[in-house]
């Protein structure tokens, strides 16, 4: 049963990840490949029926950590209370731009959200980027379960890191990508044109320079990483804009995989002791409490697939981004 929840739980973020990946990649490109108000504003309406549900996730995945492995969700919120805070604080901020931007009436107040929605969302894909990133390396763990240190410097050390600033900037590629493929797919006119150029470019540079750091480390995921880049530059140069979002958001999930599975069933990793890392056996809650949790998921979960896949359908039309002659 642990094994299961632990699979739900990579599940829960793996949908975050992927889901909010292309709301926070459009918000970064809106300002990009929207040349006027009128473009910008159809790059927006591309999540306008989503983002909200999309965020349903991170309070699942979230949730379910808390309830199923306490221990862990305790060792890593309070190791990271610092850029947790700010990741909040960037959400409630992209919030209030999404929300209110069509709450004024002038271009200049539109462009001002439009800002404030592309610079939130770099912040937050940056920082979920280097939780992953410290998820792989590890905090300082010590032989009773908590982080050590004190201070500020606590919960900011281990975002210095190498590990931590990889997945930054890899986090903010990803979106950036999935997010120039969702527009593509999902737009008409010269947003569609852009984005769709936006993708063949993204995938080929991506497929550089991920292969070149692949070839000087000789890390098979980073290769299997360029390769997979180079397929979403063929297939969206072709105009296979779903195939392109669909490998892309394939890459994502396997990578967001990689990062809980790489210790096997080590799930957070001291960087003092390999003996004092947390697994998945001591950090998970009562078998009583997962049999509890096991009915309510059983019901919870579904209905929420259930709404989202219908969302998706009913408003699976594109937006278009042309004007039209009056």
């Amino acid at each position: 049963m642990i094994t299961a929840w632990f699979s739900l739980v990579v599940l829960c973020w793996v949908l975050f990840f992927v889901l909010e990946g292309f709301d926070f990649g459009v918000g970064m490109l809106g300002p990009v490949l929207g040349r006027d108000d009128h473009e910008r504003g159809a790059a927006v309406r591309t999540i306008g029926p989503f983002w909200d549900g999309n965020e349903v996730w991170l309070v699942a995945a979230v949730g379910v950590t808390f309830a199923a492995f306490p221990a862990w969700y305790a060792a890593l919120l309070s190791g990271l209370y610092l850029p947790m805070a700010a990741l909040l604080l960037l959400l409630a901020a992209r919030g209030v731009a999404l929300e209110f931007r069509g709450k004024g009436d002038g271009a200049r107040w539109r462009r001002r959200c439009d800002t404030a929605l592309a610079l939130s969302s770099a912040g937050i894909v940056a920082l979920w980027g280097a939780v992953l990133g410290v998820l792989t390396h590890g905090l300082a763990l010590g032989a009773d379960g908590e982080v050590t240190g004190r201070g500020p410097a606590r919960s900011l050390a281990p975002l210095a890191t190498w590990p931590a600033l990889a997945g930054a900037v890899l986090a903010l590629f990803a979106a950036v990508l999935l997010g120039a493929t969702f527009l593509a797919l999902r737009t008409t006119g010269p947003v569609h044109a852009r984005a769709r150029r936006a993708s063949v470019r993204l995938g080929a540079g991506g497929t550089l320079a991920l292969g070149a750091a692949g070839m000087l480390g000789l890390s098979r995921p980073v290769l299997a990483a360029a390769v997979l880049c180079l397929g979403v530059t063929l297939v969206a140069r072709h105009g296979r804009e779903l195939v392109a979002f669909g490998a892309t958001a394939v890459g994502v999930a396997g990578a967001v995989v990689a990062v809980f599975t790489v210790h096997g069933d080590v799930v957070l990793r001291s960087t003092l002791d390999p003996a004092w890392s947390l697994t998945m056996t001591g950090a998970a809650a009562t078998a009583p409490a997962l049999r509890l949790l096991s009915v309510a998921g059983a019901v919870v979960l579904p209905g929420v697939l259930v709404y989202q896949a219908f969302s998706y359908w009913v408003f699976r039309r594109r937006v278009a981004s042309e004007r039209v002659p009056s």
